[in-house]
């Protein structure tokens, strides 16, 4: 080990010279000031090169999401509109220094679906028109009971209507459509109240407020119908379609993988990504509710009427997510999957009539994307079912035949190179994940009609058309399944 003291202080280079000689070329030591300039410089260095990777990841999530930066700039618009309260005179002195609750309106009530604004937008009217009202018939009562009462009438009134709002939200129909109005009313009756106690031009007060929250959500809602709108409901419709496609594709990248000559599925990150796509079914229950909610308050848009049943979509999501937990548990048992000799016999007994059912079970899927994609019914969704239902029976009758299978044939070569047959006796606990994936497939079919029974009710509901010009049934007729 080398101590300091054997180190020299000044640093040099052994230069060869052409004559042989060596030269020793003593290197500068840095200054205080240079090496104050070189952390500096690698300081800013490093910051630039974080800002430039920030905007180099914005600009790419604005190329990918386009409706990102249109409702950036919507609010920005909103707000420049709202912000001429403070500038013109004549609008100043009509609401006065109140004129920020329009610019806290929009900044609050602006979101990026007219289904989520029109839901802020109205619970905040409603509710703050409602609280005012009852601001001033409880300060006129306790006005009216002289200064000996006035805080003790005021202070119950916050107490039992404040608990009251409160507990309502906890009530499931409320929560879902007027949770955002309940907060609002505590707010504004809570304010308006207390403030009354020492304001005595409470009453002004309130409609200048109420009048610059109607200015600002007014405001909101327009720019957000009337200008590239995002309706909930076309969002909700895209993301039941693109739903039904993902588990299609994950259904045959798992049940053709599992039957292939390797086993395993592709790991290349296109396909990669199609097959676990179911993931994205189960993760999307709270998007899904989110949009229905937020679609109800809609006006009539595209092909949706005000009416539209979008509780329907939430069904259909359910039984979607059904599916996918099926296809999850397909792939489990890929992961269990056993490498005993004689399971390669066993799939290939199986294989063809899987295989079959597997390509039954993905084209309804995908015949049900089509059907809720466009609105129209399927003149061929009646006979896919039907085939589906045929090959889970003969998937059955193959899967009842297993246990003859379990000795498998097996070829073998003696010292003097002449093959001869013997078999191998398969033992029956390396069986069970091939059973169970089976299983998993005829449970999957059945889960499938059930999709098809929620699209049907859709069909029913919202009248939809045949999308060709031979007209079939109306309600699709699903044969029932045997048990195994």
């Amino acid at each position: 080990m080398v101590n300091e003291k054997d180190v020299p202080e000044n640093l040099g280079w052994n230069i060869n010279v052409r004559d042989g000689t060596k030269q020793v070329v003593a290197v500068p030591e840095l200054r205080l000031v240079d090496k104050a300039w070189l952390q500096l410089k690698s300081v800013v260095g490093g910051l630039i090169l974080k800002v430039w990777r920030f905007l180099v990841k914005a600009w790419n999530l604005g190329v990918a999401e386009p409706k990102k930066i249109i409702h950036a700039m919507k609010v920005g618009l909103a707000l420049t509109i709202v912000s001429l309260c403070y500038y013109l005179r004549s609008m100043y002195e009509g609401v006065g220094g109140n004129a920020m609750w329009a610019v806290m309106t929009v900044v609050v009530v602006f979101e990026s679906s007219v289904g989520a604004t029109l839901y802020k937008s109205i619970n905040r009217v409603a509710a703050t028109s409602l609280a005012g009202s009852l601001g001033l018939g409880v300060h006129w009562i306790s006005y009216k009971s002289g200064e000996k009462f006035e805080p003790i009438i005021i202070g119950i009134s916050v107490f039992f209507l404040a608990s009251a709002a409160t507990f309502s939200r906890f009530i499931s129909s409320v929560k879902s459509r007027f949770d955002y109005g309940a907060v609002i009313f505590i707010l504004t009756f809570t304010l308006v109240s207390v403030s009354g106690y020492r304001v005595n031009e409470i009453s002004e007060l309130a409609f200048q407020r109420l009048l610059t929250i109607f200015i600002g959500t007014s405001f909101c809602i327009l720019i957000s119908i009337f200008f590239y709108p995002t309706w909930a409901g076309a969002e909700l419709h895209r993301l039941i379609y693109q739903n039904l496609e993902k588990l299609a594709d994950s259904l045959d990248g798992y049940v053709i993988g599992y039957f292939d000559d390797n086993g395993n599925v592709a790991e290349d990150s296109n396909h990669n990504k199609a097959i676990k796509g179911y993931k994205y079914v189960l993760d999307s229950k709270a998007t899904e509710d989110n949009l229905a909610n937020f679609a109800r308050w809609e006006p009539a848009h595209g092909g949706f009427n005000f009416y539209h049943p979008w509780k329907q979509y939430l069904k259909i999501g359910a039984s979607l997510r059904s599916s996918a937990y099926c296809i999850e548990a397909l792939r489990g048992c890929m992961d269990s999957e056993s490498q005993a000799p004689g399971i390669w016999y066993l799939k290939k007994h199986v294989s063809n009539a899987c295989k079959t059912m597997n390509k039954s079970s993905s084209d309804i899927l995908r015949e049900l994307a089509i059907t809720v994609k466009t609105m129209t019914k399927s003149s061929k969704m009646g006979l896919l079912v039907q085939e589906m239902n045929t090959a889970v029976q003969k998937l059955q009758i193959s899967l009842k035949s297993l246990p003859s299978c379990l000795i498998a044939p097996t070829s073998e070569e003696t010292a003097d190179e002449a093959p001869f047959r013997k078999t191998c006796i398969t033992p029956l606990v390396e069986v069970i994940p091939l059973t169970t994936f089976v299983s998993l497939l005829i449970e999957n079919a059945a889960r499938i009609n059930g999709i098809v029974d929620a699209v049907n009710e859709l069909a029913i509901m919202v009248d939809m058309k045949h999308g060709s010009s031979k007209k079939t049934n109306t309600v699709i007729t699903l044969p029932q399944i045997p048990k195994p």
